[in-house]
């Protein structure tokens, strides 16, 4: 009887496993953490891509986020959108991005990101994009940005980013 109870526990540990969601790497640099590194996919041409993740920092002083390169990219920016006058407006932050101590900074969506300028090859959803964060104190740090889906709106969003639990009643997939 014991014998099945740790087979029975064994399989659902190892199920709970296969069916926990994909999660991006965490990297740590100094006092930094950088999690949920990722990516949009882009339609063959584009020019232009984006980037995001979360960079906490565990320290007692600030780091700035100063610069951005990725090979498959002609030119990578940290960029702030912001509503001004009820439009919004997106300009590269020139002096840096600071992560105060204790504090935890996020890249996504509609607020601070990772602007990519001049890709040489479309961003394909399922793919790692390796770039390379320079902080101020805590140097270069290598990170993989998960490639999602065109209109992903977090990493690991299935169906290019498609909420299933918003979708109108009596739709189905």
């Amino acid at each position: 009887m014991t014998f099945i109870l740790r087979l029975l526990a064994s399989g659902f540990f190892i199920a709970g496993l296969l069916a926990a969601p994909v999660r991006a790497e965490e990297v740590k640099a100094g006092d930094l953490v950088i999690s949920q590194a990722w990516s949009r996919a882009t339609p063959n041409g584009a020019k232009i891509g984006s980037g995001y993740l979360t960079i906490e920092n565990k320290g007692a002083t600030a780091d700035r986020l100063v610069g951005v390169s990725a090979d498959i990219a002609g030119k990578v920016e940290v960029h702030e959108m912001a509503m001004n006058n009820g439009v919004m407006t997106m300009r590269p932050l020139d002096n840096g991005l600071t992560i105060d101590p204790g504090k935890t900074v996020k890249l996504s969506p509609g607020g601070n990101h990772l602007m990519m300028f001049d890709l040489k090859t479309p961003l394909k959803q399922g793919d790692t994009l390796p770039v390379t964060l320079q902080f101020e104190k805590a140097g270069k740090v290598k990170v993989s940005l998960d490639v999602q889906g065109i209109g992903a709106q977090a990493p690991g969003a299935a169906s290019g980013g498609m909420n299933m639990q918003k979708m109108p009643n009596g739709m189905k997939m």
